[in-house]
C-alpha cells in the first residue's frame, strides 16, 4: 500500500479536534481504543473505533478505521479497503453543524467525503443557510475544480439529508493529498462557528426548528441501512452485533457500549438502490 493518507488526514482532524476542544478520549479496560473492530468470526483484528466526549458545544466524536481485503460477490478479484471516518457531533439542541469527513482508500482511487449537516432545513431558512454555509463558497468551488475529481456514487436520497455544500468525490491517489487544504478549511471553519456562535438575527431566524428533535430525525435517516447500502458492505465484514454497534455509534450522543447477543441485521424491506 501506498502512504495511508486516508489514516494521516482523517487522525490528524481527529487530534485536532481533541486538542483544540479538549475532548476526553473513553479506553478500553486495557488502556486500548474505546473498540477494537474485528472480523466476523473474531479472529482477526480489522481496525478500531475511537471515542471522544464532551462537556461543551461538542459532546461526541466517533472515528471509525477498517483496513481489510474485500471479496464483493460477482467482483472479479478481491480489493484492499483502508476506510476511515470521523464525525464530530454537537449537542443535540445546538446549532452548530456537525463536522465529519471520510476518506477510503482502494487503489489507485481515494474517496471522500466532507461535509457541515444542517442542523435545520435549508430550503426554508435563508438567513441560517447564507450564514453559516456561504462562508465555504469559495472553498467549495475550489474543491470541486480540484484535477481529477469524478463524482462519488451517491444517491439523491442520500444526498437530501446532508448539505449542497458536500464535498464528495474519487480523487486518484496521485492528487488526494492536495485536497487537504479543503478539509482543513472547512475544519477551520467549523471552529469558528463553535467559537463564535451565531449572530442573533440568524438565531432569530430558526426559532421555528425543534432542532433536537430534527436532529435525531436526520440522524436516523443518514445511519441508516437502507438509505447508505455501506453497511451491506460492512455488515459481512465485521458481523451483525459489531456491524450495529459502528451504526449506533453514530446515532446518538450518548456512549453505545454493548449489542444484545442476539441481535441480526434486520431484513430489508425495499431493493438496495444503486449508488
Amino acid at each position: 500500500m501506498t502512504e495511508r493518507w486516508a489514516q494521516k488526514l482523517n487522525v490528524d482532524k481527529l487530534e485536532q479536534i481533541k486538542a483544540r476542544l479538549g475532548m476526553k478520549e473513553l479506553h478500553s479496560e486495557d488502556g486500548g481504543p474505546f473498540h477494537t473492530i474485528t472480523n466476523a468470526d473474531g479472529s482477526k483484528d480489522l481496525g478500531m473505533t475511537r471515542v471522544l466526549v464532551g462537556d461543551d458545544q461538542v459532546k461526541k466524536v466517533v472515528y471509525h478505521a477498517i483496513t481489510n481485503e474485500v471479496h464483493p460477490p460477482g467482483a472479479p478479484a478481491p480489493f484492499l479497503l483502508d476506510s476511515h471516518m470521523v464525525f464530530a457531533f454537537t449537542d443535540e439542541a445546538s446549532p452548530i453543524p456537525h463536522w465529519t469527513f471520510d476518506s477510503v482508500f482502494s487503489a489507485p482511487f481515494y474517496a471522500m467525503h466532507l461535509d457541515l449537516l444542517p442542523r435545520v432545513d435549508l430550503g426554508s431558512h435563508r438567513t441560517y443557510m447564507d450564514y453559516v454555509f456561504g462562508h465555504l463558497n469559495d472553498t467549495f468551488a475550489a474543491g470541486k475544480s480540484h484535477p481529477g475529481l469524478s463524482e462519488a456514487q451517491l444517491t439523491p436520497r442520500q444526498r437530501s439529508i446532508m448539505s449542497q455544500w458536500m464535498l464528495a468525490y474519487r480523487v486518484h491517489a496521485d492528487n488526494y493529498p492536495a485536497m487537504d487544504v479543503n478539509v482543513q478549511a472547512y475544519l477551520d471553519w467549523w471552529f469558528q462557528l463553535l467559537d463564535e456562535g451565531l449572530p442573533q438575527n440568524v438565531l432569530d431566524s430558526i426559532k421555528d426548528t425543534d432542532i433536537a428533535a430534527r436532529d435525531a430525525a436526520n440522524r436516523a435517516l443518514i445511519f441508516n441501512r437502507e438509505v447508505d447500502p455501506v453497511w451491506d458492505l460492512i455488515g459481512p465484514m465485521v458481523g451483525d452485533r459489531q456491524s450495529e454497534l459502528l451504526r449506533a455509534q453514530l446515532e446518538t450522543n450518548e456512549v453505545v457500549y454493548e449489542i444484545p447477543a442476539d441481535f441480526k441485521v434486520p431484513a430489508r424491506t425495499e431493493p438496495v438502490m444503486s449508488h
